[in-house]
C-alpha cells in the first residue's frame, strides 16, 4: 500500500541517519491537528497524545500519537484499546535504546502491543470488536499500524499521496480469505433465502466482514489483531495526514478528501471532510476524521495546492526505483538531498513467527527470558520459541528466540487455527 502509482524501494534507516549527521541535525517538525465526528452508533473513539517526552540512551526525545478506533457490536473493545494500546506498545520496546534504535524497534513493538491488547481484552470476556489505526510521529518519521478498515493516508508537501494502512476487508484479499478458511472459518455472503446472497463477504459464524481486528473473540481467533505496519520518513517539507473511519472512506476517495480541505487549518479540514462524506451518503455510520499537519517550523501554514498540470505526474518520483549503479553512487546522488517521502519499513503478514522474528541484534531488541508479546518474565526452560510449529527448517532449534510464555503460545496457536477458540458465536455481524 504505497503510492497509487510509481515504483519504490526501502531506504535503510542507517543511511538516513548518516545523511542527517552529514547535513547537520534537521530541525524537528511542528505538529498541528484537528478532529471532527458525526455519530450514528457512538462506537468511534479517537486518542491523541502530542509531544510526549521520552528519555532514551542518547538524551530526551518527543513523539506524538494519533489513533482511531471504530467499534462494532458495542463500544467496549474500542474503549479498551483506546485506554491500553499505547502502554502495551511502549512496554514492548526494550529500555536503554537510543533514539535511532527506538524508531527501528517500533514496527515489532506495534505488533506485540496489538496482540497483547487483544489477548488481555479476551481475558475480560467481552465480545465486541474494533478497528485500530495507530500513528506514531517521531521527528520526521511516521509509523502507522492498522487492523480493520479505517484508513490512514498521507499527502506530502510535494504532492504525492501515500496509503499507510491496509483495508482488512474480506472482499479485498484472497490471501486473508485463504488464511481464515485454513484456520477453520467459513467465508460467504449473507444468505437472504432462496439461494440469494447479498452484501460483502463475511466470516461465519459471526458475519464479520473484517479479517483483522482487536476483540471479536466470539467469531474466532483467526480474526487476528496482527497489524499491517508502514513506516516512512517525510521530506523536510512535511505533509498532511488523514486518519478516518470507514464512514469517510465509503464516501470519499483519498484525492477527494485532500482536495475538499485544501488550504484549511487541521480543525476546519477535519470538519470539512466529515461534512463532505455525510453529504455524499448521509449519516449511515459513525463518521470520524483526524487531520494532522506535519510542518517545518518556518512554514506554519498548510501546504498549498500544486498546479493542476503537475497532478499525478509527481507520483512516480515519490518512491525512486533503485538503479543498478553501485550503492555508493546511489547514496551520493539519491540520498544526499531528500525531497520525497522515503519508505523505511512495510509488512502485512498475519504470522507472528515472521513479525516477531529478530532482524536486528538480539541483545538490543529483546531479553532472552521475557515473552515477546506480553513482556512477562519467563523462567529458564519455560519459554516456547516463536518458531515452534513452523515449517522453516532453519528455525526448528528450541533455543532460537524470541520466546513466548505459555498463554501467548496458546494465543498464537488459536490464531493459526491449531487450537479451538471462542465458546460462543454471534448471530449476526455489524461491521
Amino acid at each position: 500500500m504505497s503510492t497509487r502509482n510509481g515504483d519504490h524501494h526501502t531506504v535503510p534507516l542507517s543511511v538516513l541517519l548518516k545523511r542527517e549527521v552529514a547535513n547537520e541535525k534537521i530541525e524537528r517538525p511542528e505538529i498541528r491537528y484537528g478532529q471532527a465526528s458525526q455519530s450514528k452508533k457512538g462506537e468511534d473513539f479517537t486518542f491523541v497524545k502530542t509531544e510526549s517526552q521520552l528519555a532514551l540512551g542518547d538524551g530526551v526525545t518527543s513523539y506524538s500519537v494519533f489513533a482511531l478506533f471504530d467499534g462494532h457490536n458495542g463500544s467496549k473493545a474500542a474503549i479498551y484499546a483506546k485506554e491500553n494500546l499505547l502502554n502495551n506498545v511502549l512496554g514492548a520496546i526494550p529500555p536503554d535504546l537510543n533514539s535511532d534504535e527506538w524508531v527501528l524497534a517500533l514496527p515489532r513493538a506495534l505488533v506485540a502491543g496489538f496482540v497483547k491488547t487483544d489477548k488481555n481484552f479476551q481475558e475480560i470476556a467481552q465480545t465486541s470488536g474494533t478497528t485500530a489505526t495507530f500513528a506514531i510521529i517521531e521527528g520526521w518519521v511516521l509509523t502507522v499500524a492498522s487492523v480493520g478498515d479505517s484508513r490512514s493516508v498521507l499527502e506530502s508537501a510535494e504532492g504525492g499521496i501515500y496509503y499507510l494502512s491496509a483495508d482488512h476487508r474480506l472482499d479485498c484479499s484472497e490471501e486473508e480469505r485463504e488464511r481464515i478458511t485454513a484456520s477453520g472459518g467459513e467465508i460467504g455472503r449473507f444468505n437472504a433465502g432462496a439461494g440469494t446472497e447479498i452484501g460483502p463477504l463475511r466470516c461465519w459464524p459471526g458475519g464479520l466482514c473484517l479479517s483483522r481486528s482487536i476483540g471479536d473473540m466470539d467469531v474466532g481467533e483467526f480474526i487476528v489483531p496482527v497489524p499491517y505496519v508502514k513506516q516512512v520518513k517525510l521530506s523536510s517539507s512535511g505533509g498532511r495526514l488523514i486518519i478516518s473511519s470507514d464512514g469517510v472512506w465509503d464516501a470519499l476517495s483519498a484525492e477527494a478528501a485532500f482536495e475538499c480541505c485544501r488550504g484549511m487549518p487541521p480543525d476546519a479540514a477535519a470538519s470539512q471532510i466529515v461534512k463532505e462524506a455525510v453529504q455524499v451518503k448521509g449519516l449511515r455510520d459513525d463518521t470520524t476524521c483526524i487531520v494532522v499537519d506535519i510542518q517545518p517550523p518556518e512554514k506554519p501554514e498548510p501546504p498549498k495546492p500544486l498546479p493542476k498540470k503537475q497532478g499525478k505526474g509527481v507520483f512516480k518520483s515519490m518512491f525512486r526505483k533503485k538503479s543498478s549503479e553501485s550503492s555508493s553512487q546511489v547514496d551520493k546522488e539519491e540520498y544526499l538531498e531528500p525531497d520525497f517521502v522515503e519508505e523505511l519499513f512495510e509488512e502485512g503478514s498475519a504470522s507472528l513467527s515472521e513479525r516477531l522474528d529478530s532482524k536486528y541484534p538480539v541483545c538490543n531488541m529483546f531479553k532472552l527470558f521475557m515473552c515477546a508479546v506480553c513482556q512477562v518474565e519467563i523462567k529458564p526452560g519455560e519459554g516456547i520459541s516463536i518458531h515452534t510449529g513452523t515449517t522453516d527448517s532453519r528455525k526448528l532449534r528450541p533455543w532460537d528466540g524470541p520466546f513466548l510464555c505459555l498463554s501467548c503460545q496458546e494465543k498464537k496457536e488459536a490464531m493459526e487455527g491449531k487450537r479451538p477458540s471462542g465458546a460462543g458465536r454471534y448471530s449476526s455481524g455489524s461491521e
